[in-house]
């Protein structure tokens, strides 16, 4: 047996509801019961309030010398006889008992207590209680009315409307008929309750059912389930309103946000393979030339003439400089990565820096007969950037353009003025990116089929290093150049 916090939500709801329905049907018989009872008194005492008033009338009664004993034990049988739930008293003017009609053992007091009865005669509101003298404390419903002989007052006509013979037939009455009538119809009203309840808080948690299935789904199978669920709270946020529809909305755009970052995980982890297949390339070329050069140079030494022998180190010296530089720019990009490496900015002039790059590459790009031209707008405003950063992304762009263009061909460096920044620019007139590698220059090392220009790990440097500064590098299509990259600084 499942303990009570354990229950689901619709079962702990319909406890709690026939539990309070249970309590306010009591509350509300109990209510009912009291105010019936009330009514009753009232109605009893008003169609009763003239009798005492009318006994009092009765001139036999009293004499000048006081009561008159036959007089008064003939009424009091005939009432008793005509009536026999009321009980008369003749009171004293201070409330001492002057004549009664009970059994002999049954008068539990001989005084009545003369306020209630003065409110009474003063017209107060109904239905006034006074001292049953028959009773052990409890108060009654009562008619009263003063008796005077000779214009003096002589006493009071005291009546108890509900006397013992009532109340006895009352408490049989009841307990054979009106509790079990109540008992029964108390019964009905929680059940016909209990049913509406747990059919409404079925209804009410119906989404709630659903969006336990779907969380139950999603530990069970996993993010394979995601897409399944979909729709199903697409549903929910649209229709449901309130706390549920908040929670459906709150459930909907997790799952959105689990499925984003599952889709980038899985592109991501496929770009690392990637990375690696192509590193693993570009290592094993020069690699295996530097190892059969060395090799060459080991078996063939004196063999090899002196002018065949500076060639292949020369050549195995290259191959080594490769391997150099893409262990360098491997270590780079993973500080990049990893978050090791912070732009400390300064505020400088971009087109200085400029300069000096074209300085580094001068001698490059003479051997190759190619111009290096600076376009730099006048007036530009100075970035706030790390200048060692910057450098790196201008030297990466600059050396992929010479190596890339051919000879007698042309780099050109527009600097133009961006809003509150500069946007620069980096063509050339090579053979441009193929359209197959566009969308992945700068998310891995791509190569060509053909064998014509990609990119390697200096883009993704690039891209990365002003990805810190809060910026992004592109590649401009339609351009009628060769290739053109493009990004902004502040």
């Amino acid at each position: 047996m499942k303990w009570p916090w354990r229950w689901t939500l619709a079962r702990r709801l319909s406890v709690v509801f026939v539990a309070l329905l249970l309590a306010c049907s009591g509350v509300t018989i109990w209510l009912q019961m009291a105010a019936s009872g009330r009514y009753e008194q009232e109605v009893t005492q008003r169609l009763s309030l003239g009798l005492a008033a009318h006994i009092a009338g009765n001139a036999e009664l009293m004499h000048s010398g006081g009561l008159n004993d036959a007089a008064v034990k003939s009424l009091f049988d005939q009432l008793m006889a005509v009536n026999p739930s009321v009980e008369v008293y003749l009171l004293k003017p201070d409330g001492l008992i002057a004549a009664q009609a009970a059994p002999p053992g049954h008068l539990k007091r001989d005084r009545v207590d003369l306020t209630p009865v003065r409110r009474l005669l003063a017209g107060g509101p109904l239905p006034i209680l006074g001292d049953d003298p028959r009773g052990d404390g409890e108060r009654k419903v009562f008619s009263a009315a003063p008796m005077k002989v000779n214009g003096r007052d002589a006493g009071y006509v005291y009546v108890v409307l509900s006397g013992e013979a009532r109340e006895a037939l009352v408490a049989n009455v009841t307990a054979s008929n009106v509790m079990s009538t109540l008992l029964w119809s108390m019964g009905l009203v929680v059940l016909l309750g209990a049913l509406a309840g747990i059919a409404a808080f079925r209804l009410i948690t119906r989404p709630l059912r659903e969006l336990t299935s779907t969380v139950q789904q999603f530990e069970r199978d996993g993010v394979s389930s995601l897409q399944q669920a979909t729709p199903a709270l697409d549903r929910l946020a649209s229709t449901e309103s309130g706390e549920i529809g908040l929670l459906a909305q709150a459930f909907h755009q997790m799952n959105q946000r689990i499925s984003e970052q599952w889709r980038e995980l899985t592109a991501q982890d496929q770009q690392r393979r990637e990375l690696f297949a192509n590193i693993s390339h570009d290592l094993r070329t020069p690699l295996t030339s530097l190892h059969g050069y060395l090799e060459t140079l080991l078996m063939k030494s004196d063999t090899l003439s002196t002018l065949d022998r500076h060639r292949y180190l020369e050549i195995a010296l290259g191959q080594s400089r490769k391997v150099g530089r893409l262990a360098q720019e491997l270590f780079e990009l993973a500080r990049l990565e990893y978050g090791v490496v912070k732009p400390d900015k300064e505020r400088f002039a971009l087109a200085d820096l400029v300069q000096d790059v074209f300085q580094k590459f001068e001698l490059a790009a003479e051997a190759r007969r190619q111009r290096l031209v600076p376009n730099i707008a006048p007036g530009l405003p100075v970035v706030n950037a790390d200048l060692g950063m910057i450098e790196r992304v201008l030297t990466n762009l600059l050396d992929n353009a010479i190596r890339h263009t051919p000879e007698g061909g042309e780099v050109v460096v527009r600097l133009v003025p961006d809003g509150a920044g500069v946007r620069v620019e980096v063509s050339d007139t090579g053979p441009g990116i193929p359209r197959e590698l566009q969308p992945v220059i700068f998310k891995r090392p791509a190569f060509a089929s053909s064998g014509e220009r990609g990119g390697g790990l200096g883009l993704m440097i690039v891209r990365r290093i002003l990805q810190l500064h809060g910026s992004d590098i592109r590649l401009v299509s339609g351009s009628g150049r060769g290739a053109v990259f493009s990004f902004e600084l502040e």
